[in-house]
């Protein structure tokens, strides 16, 4: 049977500006990635993916954390494999490339806790606001296991040593230093929260969705290339964006000293 998604698990509203909020809603079991939650997610980004008025993507949650990562009391399950436990990290990988692979910024709203998988969501996203409540930590080895999936977007947002302080202990860290390190875009106050990501959501309005689109694709592929390639793919990207109708009348804004008038 195909994967359906459970209709209480995550709450969505998309406004008319094109800006889709997917809520995390199991505050009780601190929004863990469960396997239902993962169909859920999944279920919703496939959709997300397909929607062309699409402008940002944001996810937040409900309760006091964000997420709290992987339901380790499920996996702990008798009986389950080796297969079964990779079957359920290879769907949880699939939904974080998906993040990155959809057209348009996705944004974390950070209230609270992000541990383990959650840490991994905060990362995955292309930018995040947390509120000063919210702390952070891989700490799947407290538990034996070390957070490898996490891992990967981690090494990615965060310097090598402290990602791996953050890898090798499971200590958390607050959101201050969080945005030090590079994790996090923004910190504010909880009661601020929704003002700054609506601010950031905003900007982003603000500007070409085509220029955008083209601008997050190439940013994650270049950064896997050699300099040279990445220069190379750089250089078509842009010379692609020069012939879109939206660059072509921010050059003619420019020219004329006058704000853009972008259809789009």
């Amino acid at each position: 049977m195909p994967d359906t998604p459970p209709t209480d698990l995550l709450l969505t509203r998309r406004d008319a500006r094109g800006v889709l909020t997917l809520t995390l809603n199991q505050p009780g079991r601190f929004n863990v990635l469960s396997e239902a939650m993962l169909i859920a997610l999944q279920a919703a980004v496939d959709a997300a993916a397909a929607d062309e008025g699409l402008r940002v993507l944001v996810l937040a949650a409900t309760g006091r954390a964000f997420c709290a990562g992987h339901d380790l009391k499920a996996m702990a399950a008798p009986g389950l494999t080796q297969a079964d436990h990779q079957a359920l990290f290879d769907r949880c990988s699939r939904f974080m490339l998906s993040l990155q692979r959809l057209p348009v910024p996705v944004l974390a709203r950070v209230q609270g806790m992000a541990t383990a998988a959650g840490c991994q969501l905060v990362a995955q996203c292309d930018l995040a606001v947390a509120s000063t409540e919210a702390s952070f930590a891989t700490s799947g080895i407290r538990y034996g296991l070390f957070c490898a999936t996490p891992s990967v977007p981690l090494t990615r947002n965060v310097p090598a040593k402290k990602a791996l302080e953050m890898l090798f202990t499971g200590d958390f860290i607050d959101a201050r230093t969080a945005l030090a390190q590079g994790l996090v875009n923004r910190v504010v106050s909880l009661q601020a929260l929704d003002a700054e990501v609506g601010q950031l959501v905003q900007s982003i309005l603000e500007k070409p969705r085509v220029a955008v689109a083209m601008g997050k694709a190439l940013v994650y592929r270049q950064r896997e290339l050699g300099l040279e390639a990445a220069y190379q793919l750089a250089g078509q990207t842009m010379a692609v964006n020069m012939m879109d109708a939206a660059a072509q009348e921010g050059a003619r804004a420019f020219a004329e000293k006058r704000k853009p008038d972008w259809k789009c």
